[in-house]
């Protein structure tokens, strides 16, 4: 080997090149058309290629829970959800036995003075034709006949309410009293009428007032309630 030529050395070499360059063309053939590993914005772990994820039997409401699925016969809760149905009791369960104010006719009895006080029983009347019942104070204000309030709201005397039954036809009253304004003295004002709200209730029946003038101000001028009671106070 020693002798050889420089030109002989030279193929000697040329031919080993070929070879190594062959050897690494191989070896980079096991990736060839192979896509680089893609990553999620944001994180340095590689994206993954995760299976769908499974079907919602309803929409979700705002918790995420799937909402019930309405199928032929009635409504299917999803197995998932908790069993936390319960029965409620509402207002068309259970009629209330409360006399309403369209169920109800409101008039005021004669009165019944004494020692310096006006008393006229304030009297409210089923005209329904079912029975139902009142219980505790009306309401009650003298108003002129453009719908002014007369005087302050009447007080409540201190008593113990009772539920009044009414079948159709019968009656409660209560007391409405006041000091004659000749004799105590108080500024007074002939009302149109007195606006009567049943307990309970909002809406007002309106009686003409035929009781003569009433205290609106000043000294003994205040006008005094009772709870109902039954009958008509006659």
């Amino acid at each position: 080997m020693a002798n050889s030529s420089p030109a002989r050395r030279r193929g000697t070499l040329l031919v080993g090149s070929v070879a190594v360059l062959g050897l690494l063309t191989a070896c980079g053939n096991d990736h060839v058309g192979a896509a680089p590993a893609k990553t999620v914005s944001g994180s340095a772990a590689p994206a993954t290629e995760t299976s769908a994820p499974a079907k919602s039997t309803g929409s979700p409401d705002a918790a995420g829970t799937p909402s019930p699925v309405t199928q032929s016969g009635g409504t299917t809760t999803p197995s998932s959800a908790p069993d936390t149905a319960t029965k409620t009791v509402g207002p068309d369960s259970a009629k209330s036995t409360r006399c309403h104010t369209s169920e109800l006719r409101a008039a005021v009895g004669r009165n019944d003075p004494g020692a310096g006080q006006e008393n006229f029983p304030v009297v409210l009347t089923n005209k329904s034709s079912r029975t139902c019942t009142v219980r505790g104070y009306p309401g009650a204000a003298f108003v002129t006949a453009s719908g002014t309030r007369l005087g302050r709201d009447p007080e409540r005397t201190p008593a113990s309410p009772v539920t009044v039954t009414l079948r159709p036809g019968q009656s409660a009253w209560a007391g409405l009293t006041f000091s004659n304004p000749q004799v105590s003295g108080a500024k007074s004002q002939k009302p149109a009428s007195l606006v009567v709200t049943p307990p309970d209730e909002r809406d007002p029946l309106r009686v003409t007032w035929t009781g003569g003038p009433v205290p609106v101000s000043g000294n003994s001028s205040s006008v005094r309630l009772t709870v109902f009671a039954p009958g008509s106070g006659a």
